[in-house]
């Protein structure tokens, strides 16, 4: 990044405006490390002059051109601006189709990700139909077990587990789940996320002895693969403390809670939004166990790191703020209740 941006200083604004095909070549290049930086407002200007360049040198529907909008499209995905990001996928889909035919590998990754983003905005059903649609052509130009094909299989299975169908789902899992322990291992990363998955379907599902059977299959993987305090090690972890909680386990769930809680706050630091899902967690079991005085504390806590790092608005902010006035009115606590349920309820005042 140092050399890119000794670059960007030396290009002045008028070499941009050219418009030449090296010049948009360039511009993408640049787009391009910026996007995977996560700088996506230098990303997004630069892709402008590249496409720019790129339609007034090669024209609208050359492939060049139409690499520029699918990456415009990925940079307005991660920004969460999805309506935005279909447009670009739209006219990408459009000149591939035409161009490459509609089961080019690129046309069904561009459909892939129309998927994607239709998964995201919790239009379910106009996922499945996408993934689908990507589905069937990656099965015919690809093969059933070529990796891309599998990624379409796991999302959809995803999709299901979302939509509350977790038979469908499982179903779906564990055709992944066979091509991968035959052709990646049992213990490769994208077996181990499979599998993680079904612990949460059978979690779900309230399967907790399975469920815990298949987390634990996945903890040892993933210690031996990544550390004992990687933060994909410790979601993990976290979500045994969940099932033993919800088995009413509660002094097993708070040992592996504490244990969640130590590695996050070293990774990620006290106030990680995951960080403090663990201390709202924790604070929930004490509640449970009647340690009414553990509980208001540690709710406490959770609600002062998420007031700062999600905002009073945040549903997270306003569950850790509901639970704490509940258990205040419980314990007898009428004052400080009071004054929380009006944090809760209370309706935003207009902005100036």
């Amino acid at each position: 990044m140092p050399h890119v941006n000794a670059v960007m200083k030396h290009i002045p604004p008028e070499y941009l405006a050219l418009g030449t095909t090296k010049i948009g070549h360039e511009a993408c290049t640049l787009g391009d490390m910026f996007n995977r930086h996560g700088r996506y407002k230098q990303a997004v200007k630069l892709y402008e002059c590249a496409l720019a360049a790129s339609e007034k040198a090669l024209g609208v529907d050359h492939p060049d051109t139409l690499t520029t909008v699918h990456n415009m499209a990925s940079v307005f995905d991660r920004q969460g601006q999805y309506a935005k990001a279909l447009e670009c996928y739209e006219r990408v889909l459009v000149g591939e189709e035409q161009a490459l035919g509609v089961d080019h590998p690129d046309t069904l990754t561009t459909v892939h990700n129309m998927a994607l983003v239709f998964d995201k905005q919790g239009q379910y059903e106009k996922a499945l139909e996408w993934y689908e649609r990507a589905l069937a052509g990656y099965e015919k130009a690809l093969g059933v077990d070529h990796p891309d094909t599998l990624t379409t299989v796991h999302n959809m299975a995803l999709v299901f587990h979302k939509q509350g169908q977790h038979e469908k789902a499982l179903e779906w899992y564990k055709r992944v789940l066979a091509v991968e322990e035959k052709a990646l291992g049992i213990d490769h990363p994208d077996t181990l996320t499979t599998v993680h998955n079904m612990a949460m379907v059978f979690d779900k599902q309230g399967q907790y002895e399975k469920s815990l059977k298949w987390y634990k299959r996945v903890l040892a993987g993933v210690e031996k693969a990544l550390g004992v305090d990687h933060p994909d090690t410790l979601t993990t972890v976290n979500n045994m403390a969940s099932v033993f909680d919800k088995q009413g386990q509660y002094e097993k769930a708070l040992e592996w809670y504490e244990r969640a809680l130590a590695g996050r706050e070293k990774a990620l630091g006290v106030d990680h939004p995951d960080t403090l899902n663990t201390v709202h967690s924790m604070a929930s079991v004490f509640n449970k166990q009647a340690q009414y005085e553990k509980a208001l504390e540690w709710y406490e806590r959770a609600l002062a790191g998420r007031e700062k790092a999600l905002g009073i608005d945040h549903p997270q902010t306003q569950k850790t703020l509901r639970r704490l006035a509940n258990l205040c009115r419980r314990t007898g606590q009428t004052k400080p209740s009071q004054s929380l349920q009006t944090r809760s309820y209370a309706p935003k005042s207009p902005r100036n």
